[in-house]
C-alpha cells in the first residue's frame, strides 16, 4: 500500500472496522509493512499488516469520537439521580471582589462543611489519553496529579512519585493487548505490557501495602487481570480480556474518591460506574476516600 504514515487514523478490515487506531510506528520486513497501532478511544495496542488497515476520513473519525464520548457519558444523569454528586466540590462563588482575599458568610453553605474527595495520582503511557483523563478529573472537581510515563518505565518511577505526591488513589494505565497468535490467556508473555503493570503495582505496594490507605487501579485493554490483582491492585483490567475505554480509570477513581471513608464499597458498585463494566474492569471491596470537615474557613484566596 505504502500510503500510511505515523499519526494516521485507521481501522482493521479483518475486525470489521470496529475500533479506530492511530498509527504509531511502521516497520518493514520481508513480508511487508507491519504497523503498530494504538486505539484512539480504547486502551488497546496491536500490530497489523498494512494491507489489513484502511485510512479513515476525518468525518468518520469525528463521528467515531463523538459516539465513544456519548457512550462514556450516557449514564451521568442516572448517576447524579442516584446521589453521586461529583461537580463543584472545590468551586466557590465569590462576590466579584478584586482584593487578594475576601470574607464570605459560610454559615448557610451546605451545613458549613468542608468537602475533600480523595487525591489521585495518574500515570499514563499515552500522553493524549492522559490529557483527556485530566480534563475529566477536573470537571469532576478532583485533586489530581497526572504524569506521562511509558508503561515500561512505570515500575521504576512509581515509588518516587508516590512519596512525592502522597495520593489516596493511584492509577497505572496506558495501552495493552493480547498478542495475536498466542493461545494461553494465563501466560504473561501473551500480553504486550501487562508485566509492567504487575511490576508497578508490586513496587507501589512496597511503599504502601494497605489496600484502604492506597487504592490502586492498574491495567489497560485485555490486560492480565488476575496477576495484576495478585500483585496488590484494588481494581484492574480485564477479567474477560475485553477492551476498556480511555476514561474507565477515571470512572473508578470517581466512585472511590466521592464515597465516604466510613463506607466500604462493594466491587460491583465501582464496576457499575465504569463504561465497560465487568467484562473490562474487576476488583475487590474497598473503602471510600471522601472526607468532610468542619467548619469552612470564611477567607478565600483569589488568583
Amino acid at each position: 500500500m505504502g500510503e500510511l504514515k505515523i499519526g494516521d487514523i485507521v481501522a482493521r478490515k479483518s475486525y470489521g472496522y470496529d475500533v479506530f487506531f492511530k498509527v504509531v510506528d511502521i516497520v518493514n520486513n520481508e513480508k511487508g509493512n507491519i504497523v503498530r497501532i494504538k486505539g484512539i478511544s480504547y486502551r488497546i495496542e496491536a500490530d497489523a499488516p498494512e494491507s489489513d488497515l484502511e485510512l479513515q476520513p476525518e468525518s468518520k473519525v469525528r463521528e467515531y469520537r463523538n459516539k465513544c464520548m456519548r457512550y462514556a457519558r450516557n449514564d451521568d444523569e442516572e448517576r447524579q439521580g442516584a446521589g453521586i454528586n461529583t461537580i463543584g466540590y472545590y468551586g466557590v462563588r465569590h462576590r466579584g471582589y478584586s482584593k487578594k482575599t475576601y470574607y464570605r458568610d459560610t454559615s448557610k453553605e451546605e451545613t458549613g462543611k468542608m468537602k475533600r474527595p480523595g487525591k489521585v495520582l495518574h500515570l499514563d503511557g499515552d500522553k493524549e489519553y492522559l490529557d483527556n483523563c485530566l480534563e475529566e478529573y477536573r470537571k469532576l472537581g478532583l485533586n489530581v496529579v497526572g504524569q506521562y510515563v511509558p508503561e515500561k518505565d512505570q515500575p521504576g518511577s512509581v515509588a518516587a512519585l508516590l512519596r512525592e505526591y502522597g495520593p489516596d488513589i493511584l492509577v497505572l494505565t496506558g495501552h495493552d493487548g493480547f498478542i495475536k497468535g498466542n493461545e494461553s490467556y494465563t501466560n504473561l508473555t501473551s500480553y504486550r505490557t501487562s508485566k509492567y503493570f504487575i511490576e508497578a503495582v508490586r513496587e507501589a505496594r512496597r511503599v504502601n501495602n494497605d489496600l484502604d490507605s492506597l487504592v490502586i487501579f492498574a491495567g489497560a485493554c485485555q490486560s492480565m487481570y488476575n496477576e495484576i490483582m495478585k500483585a496488590g491492585a484494588n481494581f484492574a483490567s480485564a477479567p474477560f480480556r475485553d477492551l476498556i475505554h480511555a476514561l474507565d480509570p477515571v470512572k473508578v477513581c470517581q466512585k472511590v474518591a466521592f464515597t465516604s471513608i466510613d463506607k466500604v464499597l462493594e466491587a460491583e458498585d465501582v464496576i457499575g460506574n465504569t463504561i465497560t463494566g465487568k467484562t473490562g474492569i474487576g476488583g475487590v471491596q474497598t473503602r471510600g476516600k471522601y472526607r468532610e470537615g468542619y467548619p469552612i474557613e470564611p477567607y478565600q484566596q483569589l488568583f
